[in-house]
């Protein structure tokens, strides 16, 4: 296929990637997530090699506890991966900790932002995250809602019952050009559950892409059990 000069840019321009594990499991009883064995690997050593075997990511920063910073580059030594992985410690809130890595990545025009305890994400999914941010500069994963959604006020009243055709369920990779997402950061002022709302905020435009329904997030033990399911479906 002939590539035109605008993917060819595209395609040379560097990319960085935050993986954002510095959570403190408060659900999953005593069992720290990212750190939790899944298919013989601990849950983030899988998200490291998904990034690890994705040719457009230049270098990846894990952004983990600051209890967890040597163990996890023990981890990615023992991976031997073959891209440069730095490590460093988070914050309080998963906004700091992204603030954090952010602060790490050197000279990169994208910026992929993936949450550590998504153990199942592929390199297909961060590749198709890269090609739709090419649209506005801002993409996330997301997948369909198949439940209908209530909308109730703190009485448990409902409200509003919305088109269920028009509500998806965000996920990770998020994906940004540096500038836009540099300029929410600094921009920041209420604490946020994910990054496109901080971009939101400052009026961006941000593309769905379809996600993965297994790209699930790890918060209780039985997420966990459903992520092992998943594992050994594909492997078949």
């Amino acid at each position: 296929m002939t590539m035109n000069r605008r993917d060819m840019k595209t395609n040379q321009q560097k990319v960085g990637a935050i993986i954002v594990a510095a959570g403190e499991s408060r659900r999953m009883g005593g069992i720290d997530k990212v750190f939790a064995p899944l298919g013989g690997k601990p849950a983030l050593a899988h998200v490291l090699h998904a990034f690890d075997s994705c040719d457009s990511v230049g270098q990846i920063v894990a952004v983990v506890s600051k209890a967890n910073v040597e163990r996890c580059r023990q981890l990615i030594a023992e991976e031997g991966l073959s891209k440069p992985i730095e490590v460093c410690a988070g914050g309080k809130r998963r906004q700091d900790s992204v603030a954090a890595g952010l602060g790490k990545l050197k000279d990169c025009h994208w910026v992929v932002i993936h949450d550590g305890a998504r153990p199942l994400v592929t390199k297909e999914l961060i590749e198709r995250g890269l090609e739709a941010a090419r649209e506005t500069g801002a993409a996330v994963a997301a997948v369909p809602v198949t439940d209908t959604i209530k909308i109730a006020g703190d009485d448990k009243i409902v409200h509003q019952t919305p088109p269920r055709q028009n509500l998806w369920a965000v996920q990770t990779p998020q994906v940004f050009r540096l500038g836009i997402i540099a300029e929410a950061y600094e921009q920041a002022k209420d604490e946020v559950t994910d990054d496109a709302s901080l971009v939101e905020q400052l009026g961006y435009k941000v593309k769905l892409y379809m996600g993965a329904y297994d790209n699930i997030k790890i918060t209780t033990p039985d997420d966990l059990l459903i992520a092992e399911a998943w594992q050994q479906k594909h492997e078949k």
